[in-house]
């Protein structure tokens, strides 16, 4: 550490750091004028060395500067230094703040994601549509040839009951009865409840 230049050529003989602290704790504010002075530019470049963006660096700057006001009291000249203090205070601030940022950059990250999330459950409206197919296929494996035709031609192909009656050369009455029995016996099998 560089030795602090003295322009009058005499070094100063007030109270060092560690001594201004101890008057900052019990409430000096003059004391607290001279720790600003001596602390405050060690502490913005500390500041800005973590956190590279000047108006931010000012910032931390000042709530550093404002708990050493705070906590003063609680220095101990027995763990280290005061300027080890008060620059041990900033750099926790600062990497605070940095870490402050990336959790909000994460949180806004996740909320665009969700943002983009469709409102459903795509893999399991797939299941469930597969499961449905599936369970429709068994059921209308049950049906008499004549009736899967009839419900075939009539519910998939969208022919009326006459088109289905003229298609399988079957009595138009005999296609409605056999569609009737079909559609009866598949909500049956379905386990649709009417």
């Amino acid at each position: 550490m560089k030795e602090a230049v003295h322009i009058s050529g005499a070094p100063s003989t007030g109270p060092d750091l560690q001594e201004l602290l101890g008057m900052v704790a019990r409430g000096d504010q003059d004391a607290f004028i001279q720790v600003y002075d001596a602390v405050s530019g060690p502490v913005l470049g500390l500041v800005r060395s973590v956190l590279r963006d000047p108006a931010q660096s000012e910032e931390v700057a000042q709530e550093v500067l404002v708990e050493v006001w705070r906590t003063a009291p609680r220095f101990r000249a027995s763990r280290g230094s005061a300027m080890n203090w008060v620059l041990t205070l900033a750099h926790r601030r600062a990497v605070d703040r940095v870490r402050s940022a990336e959790a909000s950059a994460a949180r806004e990250h996740r909320v665009a994601l969700l943002d983009r999330t469709p409102a459903f459950d795509e893999v399991t409206e797939q299941v469930e549509s597969r499961l449905e197919r599936e369970l429709v296929r068994r059921c209308m494996r049950t049906l008499s040839e004549l009736q899967r035709q009839s419900v075939t031609l009539a519910y998939y192909r969208g022919l009326t009951y006459r088109e289905v009656s003229e298609l399988l050369s079957v009595p138009l009455g005999t296609i409605k009865t056999r569609l009737r029995d079909g559609l009866i016996r598949l909500r049956d099998c379905l386990g649709v409840n009417t």
